[in-house]
């Protein structure tokens, strides 16, 4: 009698992320590419425990009530934790579910401060604030002597929370922020607006490709504006869309990325490896997805796969990602168990090299 050995049962992951339109795609793709790639290195690793670690990939499509439904759907599957997304706005309604089902999430990429209403034990961030981050960008604009600031902007929570941050911080050092209208104002109409408010800078807190590539093009042909900056704290340049929709107009717009200036042994090993599997340079969204299940397979293999050990587990973590030591920490302001350190920079495309980013400044 042959007695057959079944294989190890695998402990499964939920993985959320942008997959389609009107997500963005292309940070999604990175996101899974990062997460993907650190499962492959952790089954061949011996998985934990013994048992293969496995995503369960769902595309929110940067929709809230998508991401709520299908944490509703992972958790009755039977998912150790959730991990992942990008949209801020998603994940904030991610983090609520989780939270309201006693789901660990650990969100990669997403900055909202309040992710959650409430402070919660269930769900912890690799990605900085938007109140730490925007801020480093405001100091960016001071620094380069920039104090007339205009927005174009769109109707988002995150817009918003974006805009808030940047008048409370730049009006004590005399800084100014007007708010434009972009689906009120044409991309010439806001160019018209630039110039009666003598703005030297207009920030991009608007949807990409549309109409962030339109504002660009319509700025940059702007002879009154040939001295104007363009900004895009989200990071809309970091993919290579950006650069293959408007070429060199593309090029110097800071935008925000979370990276340190150089990167250690692991965040160069992991980098090349990112490099091949996603055919063009890895954003620092691939990273973050690299680390997520770094932190997640450390602590399974400490804590186990009880829900509820493994969010007691976050105050506890202690790993070496791709970016430094990952700790979570509570943070004043701040609803979730927060990575405190996470590398923070402005860069942007260099015209001479538009595939080339350079760091203009480090917070």
């Amino acid at each position: 009698m042959i007695t057959q050995v079944r294989p190890p049962q695998p402990v499964t992951i939920g993985a959320l992320a942008p997959l389609t339109r009107p997500g963005w795609v292309e940070a999604g793709r990175h996101l899974l590419a990062g997460l993907e790639l650190a499962v492959g290195e952790v089954n061949d690793g011996g998985g934990i425990g013994g048992r293969p670690l496995e995503l369960m990939v769902r595309d929110t499509a940067a929709d809230p009530r998508r991401a709520a439904a299908a944490v509703d759907e992972l958790a009755q599957l039977g998912v150790a934790a959730v991990a992942g997304e990008y949209h801020s706005v998603v994940a904030r309604a991610a983090a609520a579910r989780a939270d309201a089902l006693g789901l660990p999430f650990l969100c990669s990429s997403a900055v909202l401060d309040a992710l959650t209403e409430e402070p919660t034990e269930w769900v912890a961030r690799l990605s900085p604030p938007q109140s730490h981050g925007w801020r480093v960008y405001a100091d960016f604009l001071l620094d380069a002597g920039h104090s007339r600031i205009a927005v174009a902007t769109e109707p988002s929570v995150y817009w918003a929370s974006g805009v808030r941050i940047l008048r409370d911080h730049l009006a004590p050092r005399g800084g100014t922020v007007v708010e434009l209208d972009a689906r009120a104002l044409t991309p010439a109409a806001v160019c018209d607006a630039l110039v009666d408010h003598r703005a030297t800078v207009l920030l991009l807190l608007v949807g990409f490709p549309e109409p962030a590539v339109s504002i660009v093009r319509s700025v940059r042909r702007d002879q009154r504006l040939t001295e104007t900056m363009i900004g895009a704290p989200a990071g809309q340049p970091e993919f290579a869309e950006w650069a293959t929709l408007l070429g060199g107009d593309g090029a110097a717009i800071p935008f925000l990325r979370y990276l340190p200036g150089r990167l250690g042994p692991l965040g160069a090993r992991v980098g090349t490896a990112l490099r091949e599997r996603l055919s063009e340079e890895p954003s620092f969204v691939a990273f973050e997805g690299y680390d997520t299940i770094t932190v997640l397979a450390d602590v399974l293999r400490s804590h186990g796969t009880d829900r509820a050990r493994i969010a007691a587990s976050w105050p506890h973590v202690a790993v070496e990602g791709t970016r430094g030591q990952i700790r979570f920490s509570r943070t004043p302001g701040i609803s979730v168990w927060q990575w405190a350190r996470t590398p923070v920079q402005v860069v942007d495309r260099d015209p001479a090299e538009p595939s080339r980013l350079r760091i203009r400044h480090a917070g």
